[in-house]
């Protein structure tokens, strides 16, 4: 069986997958070579930090390994050690980087194991490696990725950490030849004087001294090398969407955005986007951690998505990214596993509410009603327009409250958040807001206004909830009042769906609370209860079934099973749930983009509703 997408040329689709996912069946070199760094490494780090080590019987072993190099073993072993551990994973990533460092740091540890200790079989271990990698230097082809010089920052930190630690093992594990009893702030102030090449106050007997200073200096020069490295080496910014990059994208959208409602977050400035062969169609991505984030579906012709999702694939190869991705519809997840032979997985389901349908009678409805009349008695007044029609003052000023409500410190959203508010190229977005006339003052920054929503545009009949933000001295119950007076207003900005937030493995909490669900159901609902003490998973699908929505399953997309824990915090990263970088100085408040959604979490809106 053969086809033809999005004008390639007639493939079989067996081979198709195969050309998609992996190219050739991919070789266990680069594993087998990463790993035997790893071993080789931390028997280097354990020869070089502990006595006894070297003098055990795996001391034998670890003679003929690179980096147990004569009469300076310890401190050449340790570098050596930390150095190959650093490659190791470059190297089963296919880096070709990390194979050209170690093709340098391989015979460089043959000559050196020949010339101090006249070790053939070290000479042997060290040049087979290197053979190895020589040999299939055609699997190692993997571009950087997206890098700035903060790395340098982070390395002089995390290796600095580390070698201190490491000092302090050293330091400690001579106990007989330690002169006196010196203190742990003696021992301390040793080892950071050490990493200068500096003479400590703790002494020793015999040459153990000279065996400490070597170590500690060693790892003081290999923390300030690697820190001089990062910083003067090219960058790789991670990519940007481009101004033609997004015109292009929103002519995609204006003819096809009203497939998927996450379509319009596509516009996020933050993301990179690969296009079809055709131009027809596109995917946007961002990379976080090694892994390649694609949110929703594919922008554009559901023909031509085939032609940009193996333009995906190969960008992920040529640069050894794990491919995933999140939130994508049923069928995009049906075009995704069929065009590259990967898995999907129900994620959760999206909260849809057709406007024609939804209305505040009934029974079901009776804690919606009671809420809205409630606030409104109080003397709260809604407003829902279009950005466009919003004047540069009031929107500025929705736009500075948006960010100052916020629940956190970091900005959350990725899949499901556009990241601004007011741009003048989204003037066909809506924003709702909550007034309460005669509360403003002149100490008042906003005016009456009390709480924001802001919807994107969903086609040419929807919009998409993507952030709701409100004053925390405001009444609970706003955001029921607003997604009230927005449905309601619906119909007149020409608007027949409205799609709110992203409800995680709701599902799974709607079975497990059945009557008659069985108990793996009910561990696992039990388990999701416990995690939305964090995530506020049960109240945000809680939340969503007030108003009586249809449901939507979304998938997650991934290679392996294995992979699945990277990409979960790769997520949870690129949502803004956790946050492993390092705060950059002087950056002000008033510089982070203000609005990112939290359709995945709510923050404390949810919970103060």
């Amino acid at each position: 069986m053969s086809v033809t997408l999005d004008g390639d040329k007639s493939v079989s689709v067996p081979q198709r997958v195969r050309r998609l996912l992996h190219g050739p069946r991919p070789a266990a070199v680069p594993v087998i070579v990463g790993t035997a760094c790893t071993v080789v490494g931390l028997i280097d780090v354990a020869a070089g930090i502990f006595p006894r080590f070297r003098h055990s019987r795996m001391h034998s072993l670890a003679e003929v390994l690179p980096g147990a190099l004569g009469p300076f073993a310890a401190a050449l072993s340790l570098s050596a050690g930390v150095l190959l551990l650093l490659l190791a994973h470059g190297l089963k990533r296919h880096k070709r980087r990390a194979w050209r460092a170690a093709v340098v740091l391989l015979p460089a540890g043959a000559v050196a194991q020949f010339a101090y200790r006249h070790s053939i079989v070290g000479v042997l271990v060290s040049l087979t490696l290197c053979w190895l990698l020589v040999r299939h230097r055609d699997q190692f082809r993997a571009l950087p990725d997206p890098r700035s010089r903060w790395r340098a920052l982070v390395n002089f930190v995390l290796l600095g950490a580390g070698s201190l630690g490491l000092g302090l093992i050293i330091v400690s594990v001579h106990p007989g030849r330690v002169v006196g009893d010196p203190s742990i702030a003696d021992r301390l102030q040793h080892v950071l004087y050490g990493l200068f090449g500096v003479e400590g106050p703790v002494d020793y007997a015999g040459r153990t001294s000279w065996t400490v200073a070597y170590s500690l200096g060693a790892l003081g020069l290999l923390t300030a090398v690697t820190t001089i490295y990062f910083a003067f080496r090219p960058e790789h910014p991670a990519a940007r969407l481009t101004e033609d990059d997004e015109t292009r994208l929103r002519d995609l959208l204006e003819r096809h955005g009203g497939r998927d409602s996450l379509g319009h977050f596509a516009l996020r400035r933050d993301k990179a986007v690969v296009f079809s062969p055709s131009g027809k169609a596109a995917v946007c991505y961002r990379v976080v951690s090694g892994v390649m984030l694609a949110g929703g579906d594919p922008i554009g012709d559901v023909e031509a998505w085939p032609g940009a999702i193996e333009r995906f694939m190969d960008e992920a190869r040529a640069h050894s990214w794990t491919p995933a991705v999140m939130g994508c519809s049923e069928t995009g997840g049906q075009v995704w596993t069929r065009e590259t032979g990967l898995t999907a997985l129900e994620l959760g389901d999206e909260a849809v509410v057709d406007v024609a349908d939804f209305s505040l009678s009934g029974r079901a409805m009776r804690n919606v009603r009671q809420m809205v009349k409630r606030i409104e008695r109080a003397g709260y007044e809604t407003r829902v327009r279009r950005a466009r029609d919003i004047g540069d003052t009031e929107l500025d000023r929705i736009r500075r409250a948006a960010a100052d409500w916020r629940g956190t410190d970091t900005e959350r959203g990725f899949s499901m958040a556009l990241g601004r508010i007011g741009d003048p190229s989204d003037g066909d977005c809506v924003i709702a807001t909550a007034h309460l006339p005669g509360s403003g003052t002149e100490d008042s920054p906003y005016g009456d206004l009390k709480a924001v929503l802001h919807f994107v545009p969903w086609g040419r009949d929807g919009m998409s909830l993507e952030l709701m933000r409100r004053d925390r001295s405001a009444d609970p119950g706003m955001n029921e009042l607003l997604i009230v007076a927005s449905l309601q207003a619906a119909g007149k900005l020409g608007v027949d769906r409205v799609s709110l937030n992203f409800a995680m493995f709701r599902s799974a909490l709607a079975r497990g609370e059945r009557l008659g669900a069985g108990p793996v159901l009910r561990c696992w609902r039990g388990l999701l209860i416990f995690l939305s003490r964090w995530f506020q998973i049960e109240s945000l699908y809680k939340f969503n079934a007030k108003f009586q929505p249809r449901w939507e399953p979304r998938f997650v997309v991934f290679r392996t099973s294995r992979d699945l824990p990277r990409i979960g915090i790769a997520a949870m990263r690129a949502e803004g749930f956790v946050n492993l970088s390092l705060p950059r100085p002087f950056r002000p408040r008033t510089a982070r983009p203000c609005g990112h959604a939290v359709r995945t979490s709510t923050e404390h809106e949810v919970s103060a509703a």
